[in-house]
């Protein structure tokens, strides 16, 4: 019988699946919505996000990866159970194989953890690929050459920045700073100055709205949110100014992450990535002057990639297809 294989980027925020044949079938935020009283999953994706900051007592909302690797094994397991059902159907006598990406750094524990979700899932084999080496073949660069390619993957937890070479990883670095980092400094910022409490998702509207990276033109957005101290709702207007000033030392570490990682490169593959320069991937690479921010820190010219946010599950889906080809870039069980 005709085997299914599927692709699953498992993010902090957001979950992406692809299936051989089909592209890219799904695309869910990484959030699980669990009864308190006996641990029932009640909904799953984007259901469960809606369910943020709004559940009572007796439901929790949550995110089951922290920092890229799994926090909380059960509920990362029903994660992937939900993904695979939805893209093969809940009665089926035909296994899939799975390919999952994991962070580069991550360890034989995590990695390990995460392959046995996946078997628990439903899976019949089930690979494992570092993120940053994933991000750099679905942003097309030449993985398979003996030359240095560099991709800084931002995503929601973590960036990761990798120089790939011969289907490897040559060097590695990460540091966890990612999308969540930059909307919990916003949240913070907003509740110290205005006395407002606000949500993930409204932070996360201020920086896709009016953040940047380097100023621009100085734009302002509407704040709703409950008072700290009366505890009624209250509207309050927030500057990019205020936002970028937030957002500054976080791109700091990145900048620094990146700065780290280059100091580390071989010589030979140095001169090529000053050359080719940087490749930008992640869903944070749309945060406006990004790529400027980091090329000025550098020194090293900086792209950002097609469709960024896609470049992971894009190179997830070209092993699947080739899996006999990237098999020793590949962790199995």
């Amino acid at each position: 019988m005709f085997s299914k294989k599927l692709a699953i980027d498992l993010g902090t925020a957001n979950s992406l699946v692809y299936m051989q044949g089909k592209g890219i079938i799904l695309k869910e935020p990484t959030v699980v919505a669990v009864s308190v009283d006996d641990g029932q999953i009640l909904a799953v994706g984007e259901d469960a996000r809606q369910m943020m900051g709004k559940t009572p007592e007796n439901v929790e909302a949550t995110r089951p990866l922290k920092n890229g690797v799994i926090a909380d094994y059960q509920t990362t397991e029903a994660l992937l159970r939900y993904f695979i059902n939805r893209a093969i159907g809940s009665s089926r006598l035909v296994k899939p194989d799975v390919v999952i990406s994991i962070p580069g750094g991550a360890t034989s524990v995590e990695s390990r953890a995460v392959l046995e979700a996946a078997y628990s899932a439903g899976a019949k084999n089930a690979y494992l690929v570092p993120e940053p080496l994933a991000a750099a073949i679905g942003a097309g660069l030449p993985v398979s050459e003996a030359s240095g390619n560099m991709i800084v993957n931002i995503g929601g937890g973590t960036t990761e920045i990798a120089i790939v070479s011969l289907y490897g990883m040559v060097v590695h670095g990460s540091v966890r700073v990612g999308g969540n980092t930059f909307d919990e400094a916003i949240s913070l910022h907003i509740r110290r100055k205005y006395g407002l409490m606000v949500g993930d998702n409204t932070s996360e509207k201020v920086k896709m709205d009016i953040g940047a990276a380097i100023q621009g033109k100085d734009k302002s957005i509407e704040v709703k949110g409950r008072d700290s101290v009366s505890g009624f709702p209250r509207t309050v207007n927030v500057t990019s100014s205020e936002i970028i000033s937030v957002l500054t030392p976080h791109l700091g570490q990145v900048g620094l992450a990146v700065k780290n990682v280059l100091e580390k490169t071989p010589p030979e593959l140095s001169s090529d990535i000053i050359d080719k320069g940087i490749v930008l991937s992640g869903g944070s690479a749309y945060l406006t002057n990004l790529d400027k921010y980091i090329s000025g820190y550098t020194g090293v010219p900086m792209h950002v990639a097609d469709e960024p946010i896609l470049c992971v599950i894009k190179g997830l889906g070209k092993v699947l297809e080739n899996i006999e080809i990237f098999s020793r870039s590949m962790i199995k069980r």
